[in-house]
């Protein structure tokens, strides 16, 4: 797929090997109704293996703490680790769970230059991890598809849930909405805490006042052709420049594609992260 690059809101300096060189670890992180598995069913994963990348496993919480489910791959050189999150918790406790993996990851490579990327509700959950100072050997973030300032679908799928037709008033109304939705309408049920924290001003607001580390970030927007931000998520919430206490520090990419994850967000991640992006007065 062709990408499609802006810069109007921030050009790109890339520097080739110099300084923190090649990026030796990346952890991905999944996304609100999703999971570990999703690089590898959107074609994310493809590009990265492609340009020499390998798949070191998924990394898991366990009554024993942080662990690893290993793959069959030659895990030497640049390894990729998939975290796998409850992605209808809370996501300050997605972030408890992600740093007690990162710890994980520390402790194996306590000397590598090391890659966060969150795809939509897992960029802000990264990003949660990072301000709380509980990834100190991250030095780049990738927002891909990020509802950095929150984002209306949330607010939609709990009026959804709250919603007490005058019809069907009290308890009937769950009954109604199983018959009619489902299992969909359960895990929007079951996911109130994470759409409370991704609606606008809520856990973002906070989020987004609070002092961040100075390292590298960068923002993939999904934006449809015509639309301003993909079918979720408005661009404007996906570009971290737009975060108060990142203003003007990101690099942004912009994909002409829909929300969910897809070959192009893989082939970008490849294309960039063997760089060390800087933005221009960094």
């Amino acid at each position: 797929m062709r990408l499609q690059f802006r810069q109007i809101i921030l050009s790109l300096l890339i520097l080739f090997g110099t300084g923190a060189g090649h990026a030796e670890v990346l952890v991905l992180v999944h996304g609100w109704a999703s999971d570990a598995g999703t690089w590898y069913r959107s074609g994310a994963m493809a590009p990265l293996l492609a340009r020499g990348w390998s798949d070191g496993g998924v990394l898991v919480n366990g009554p024993a703490g942080p662990g690893l489910l290993p793959v069959q791959s030659d895990s030497r050189g640049q390894v990729i680790y998939r975290s796998q999150l409850p992605a209808e918790a809370p996501l300050s406790l997605q972030a408890d769970l992600l740093a007690a993996q990162l710890a994980w990851v520390q402790s194996r490579h306590p000397d590598e230059r090391v890659i966060l990327a969150g795809h939509s509700a897992g960029a802000v959950v990264a990003r949660t991890t990072l301000v709380t100072g509980r990834a100190p050997n991250v030095d780049t973030l990738v927002s891909i598809a990020g509802p950095n300032l929150g984002t209306p679908s949330a607010v939609e799928g709990l009026e959804i849930v709250d919603s007490k037709p005058f019809f069907c008033p009290g308890p009937g109304i769950d009954m109604l909405k199983h018959f009619i939705g489902g299992s969909d309408y359960e895990y929007l049920r079951d996911s109130y805490p994470a759409l409370v924290d991704l609606a606008p001003l809520t856990l973002t607001g906070w989020l987004n006042q609070q002092r961040h580390p100075d390292i590298s970030y960068l923002a993939v927007i999904h934006e449809i052709p015509g639309a301003a931000g993909d079918e979720l998520v408005p661009a404007s919430s996906q570009d971290l420049n737009q975060v108060p206490a990142l203003r003007g520090r990101a690099a942004v990419i912009v994909l002409p594609v829909g929300h969910q994850l897809n070959p192009a967000d893989g082939l970008t991640l490849a294309q960039n992260l063997t760089l060390q992006i800087k933005t221009p007065d960094a």
